[in-house]
This record gives C-alpha cells, sequence and structure tokens, in this order.
C-alpha cells in the first residue's frame, strides 16, 4: 500500500495516525480479570476494532490518490469516509451496549449482521464507483444511505433500552445516586449519532458545495477529536468500573433479578402482620436491627459512600430484604431516604464548625460521592444551599 503524501491526503494522513495511537493506547490498557469485567473488555475490543477500520480506510484512501479509478478525488474521500461512519455507528453501538447490559442484549445480537451488511455496502460503494457507471453508482448510494439510516435508527431504540435499563439496576443494587457515573456513555452515544446526521447532511448537500475537500477535512478533525474524547472518558471510566459493574452485573452474577424480593420467611411475617397476628421471630429481627444501627450510627458509616446495599446489610448483620422491610415497616421510609438525611444533618453541623474546609469536601466527608447530589439533596431537605446555610450561621 503506497503512501503518497501531499496536501490533498494531508487530513486523511492525520487521521490515520491518529487512530492508529488511540487504538494502540486502548489495547495496552490491561482490565483486571474479574467476574463483571468481561463486558468492560468486549466494549474496548469494539472500540479498537472501530479506530483499526478508521486507520485502514485512511491510509487505503491515501493508497489510492493519483490512481486511473480515481476519477474524482473528492467524492471518492466522502466515500471512504461513509464507510468509516458506516461502519463505526455499528460497532460504537455494540461497544456501548455492551458495557450497559450484562445479559446479551437483541441490540448485540443485531451486530454481527450489521456489520456484514456493512461490509458488503462498503464493497459496492468502491465497486461502482470505480465502474464510472453513474446510474448503477447512484442506487448503490441511495441503498447505502438508507441502510444507514435504518441502522442507525434501530440502535438508537436498542441503546435507550439498554440505558434506561442499567439506570434502573444502579438505582436497585447502590442507595446512593451513582447514575452520573455512566451519563458520559450517553452523552458519547448522542454526540456519535449527532456526528452522523451531520454527514448525511454533507452527503445531501455535497453536489452543493463549492468546498468539498475543506468540509470533508473539517469533518475527518472532527470524527478524530470525538475518537479521542470517547477514548478519554473510557479509560477514566476504566477507574471506577468497579462500582458501576458489579452493579450491572449482579443480575449475571446471582442469577436473579435486580429487585427487592422478600423471602419466604418475610412473606409470610407481612401476611401475619396483615390478619393482625404478630411474629415473635419479626420482632428479635427487628431488635436486632436497631441495635446495630444505633452502633452504625453512632460510628457515623453512613458517611461512608460507593457501598452496595448487600454490603451495608452484612455490617449490620442482616440482609438488604430484611433491612428494607424493617424500615418499610418500623420507620415508613426508606433506607436510603433515612441515610441521606443523616448525611443532611452531619453536612449541616460540619458547614457550621468546619468553616476551613470547602462546600464540597463538606459534601464528601458526609458522604456524598457527586457534589451535585449533595448540593440537590441539601436544597430538598433544608430549603437553601449548603453555602446559604453556612452564610446564615445554621439560621436559615
Amino acid at each position: 500500500m503506497a503512501i503518497n503524501i501531499n496536501p490533498d491526503t494531508a487530513f486523511q494522513l492525520i487521521a490515520g495516525v491518529a487512530s492508529t495511537v488511540l487504538s494502540a493506547l486502548l489495547m495496552m490498557i490491561k482490565i483486571p480479570q474479574s467476574a463483571y469485567s468481561g463486558k468492560l473488555a468486549t466494549s474496548k475490543h469494539a472500540i479498537v476494532v472501530s479506530f483499526l477500520i478508521c486507520s485502514f480506510m485512511m491510509f487505503y484512501t491515501i493508497s489510492e490518490y493519483g490512481s486511473p479509478a480515481i476519477w474524482d478525488w473528492e467524492m471518492f474521500t466522502m466515500l471512504t469516509m461513509y464507510i468509516v461512519v458506516h461502519f463505526s455507528t455499528s460497532i460504537i453501538s455494540y461497544s456501548m451496549i455492551a458495557l450497559l447490559n450484562t445479559e446479551r442484549h437483541k441490540g448485540q445480537s443485531l451486530f454481527m449482521p450489521g456489520l456484514f451488511v456493512s461490509a458488503i455496502i462498503a464493497f459496492l460503494l468502491l465497486e461502482s464507483y470505480k465502474s464510472q457507471n453513474m446510474a448503477y453508482f447512484g442506487v448503490v448510494c441511495l441503498i447505502a444511505v438508507v441502510s444507514f439510516l435504518i441502522q442507525s435508527v434501530t440502535y438508537i431504540v436498542y441503546f435507550d433500552r439498554a440505558y434506561k435499563q442499567s439506570l434502573k439496576d444502579l438505582e436497585n443494587y447502590y442507595d446512593e445516586d451513582e447514575s452520573h457515573k455512566i451519563k458520559w456513555v450517553r452523552f458519547c452515544y448522542i454526540i456519535s449519532m449527532l456526528t452522523n446526521i451531520v454527514f448525511l447532511v454533507y452527503i445531501g448537500l455535497f453536489w452543493f458545495l463549492d468546498y468539498k475537500m475543506e468540509v470533508a477535512s473539517l469533518y475527518t478533525m472532527w470524527y478524530m477529536l470525538y475518537f479521542t474524547y470517547l477514548t478519554s472518558n473510557f479509560l477514566s471510566f476504566l477507574s471506577t468500573h468497579k462500582v458501576v459493574l458489579e452493579a450491572v452485573a449482579h443480575r449475571a452474577l446471582s442469577g436473579q433479578s435486580i429487585r427487592i424480593n422478600l423471602g419466604d420467611g418475610i412473606k409470610s411475617r407481612i401476611s401475619r402482620q396483615n390478619s393482625g397476628q404478630e411474629s415473635p421471630v419479626r420482632a428479635n429481627d427487628f431488635k436486632s436491627i436497631e441495635r446495630a444501627l444505633k452502633v452504625w450510627v453512632a460510628q457515623k458509616r453512613y458517611c461512608e459512600y460507593d457501598k452496595s446495599r448487600e454490603e451495608i446489610a452484612a455490617e449490620l448483620g442482616t440482609t438488604k430484604e430484611a433491612l428494607h422491610h424493617y424500615f418499610m415497616v418500623k420507620k415508613g421510609i426508606d433506607f436510603k431516604s433515612w441515610r441521606t438525611e443523616l448525611r443532611i444533618e452531619e453536612a449541616k453541623r460540619m458547614l457550621i464548625e468546619n468553616k476551613e474546609f470547602s462546600i464540597n469536601i463538606i459534601g464528601e466527608m458526609s458522604g456524598f460521592s457527586d457534589r451535585s447530589n449533595f448540593h440537590r439533596q441539601f436544597v430538598k431537605l433544608v430549603g437553601c444551599s449548603p453555602k446559604q446555610w453556612r452564610e446564615s450561621g445554621g439560621k436559615l
């Protein structure tokens, strides 16, 4: 594959080198082997493949520069960029859905057929272009655009379902708000789809543009910036993947759905309660939980974050189902809301007594891993912001 370096191929060369470097960087990242990290590795490998396809197509484009078969260089670069975008849509969608799901999702099952269709369309586009049969080439272009639209809409639907399910998994598994740790996935996917829409607009306006190569170059650079942004967020996600994937992998690891299912014993206790019969076993269980909670509160364990419900229940010597049942019956409030109130009370005290600490530090010390969640919960329960509370000396 001969590489022709000149002003007309400069942006393809930059994009090819950049995507190669990004793929090499991701390949060098070792993901710790664990029961819940398989999907993360699958997602990483899919992104690497997408980068490598981009690299190959960019270098292939450069190698074809000056070839007799390339009768319109501007159109040829547009076609090769379309092929990159078409492949990337399928691969990035697969990667993001794989990252969010622990079970095989229908969107993932469409990956291989979608990849096969992309490969066929890529072959037909290049062959029809080189044949210089405009009628044949026009039909193939129309099929390619329709296929691209169907593919994009389908993956958007499946991604949306996967994302919503992952949010539910996080909410059910953790007692604090961890949704912010996967919001980057949705944001990156939205950018990817918007980038695809821009490219479709570019295709529609191609024959009317006076500066086709300039527009193509700008789009290529934007695509590389998106790839870089995706990679940086993915690498950042690796530092917190245990927290997130333990939650979304819970169904696969435990063999059951992530939802609060009261055991047969607790169900029978509820039945006895509804019939007016008091259960001595339940009373003993509740007394044990009450004693454990007093110690737990005295030690300010509620200020610890990134803990699952199973871990907290284990600290209290019970199960998450029994703990949930205790709070519903005895306190009329769920554990998450009760603990949030304790955290806010602790934050209120520290804001007044520790004025040398920033508000963000106070939020972390009182148990909030996300400052926006701390601010939102504080305003909700206190009626003013942490800053206003501190400035008033706690008199609001």
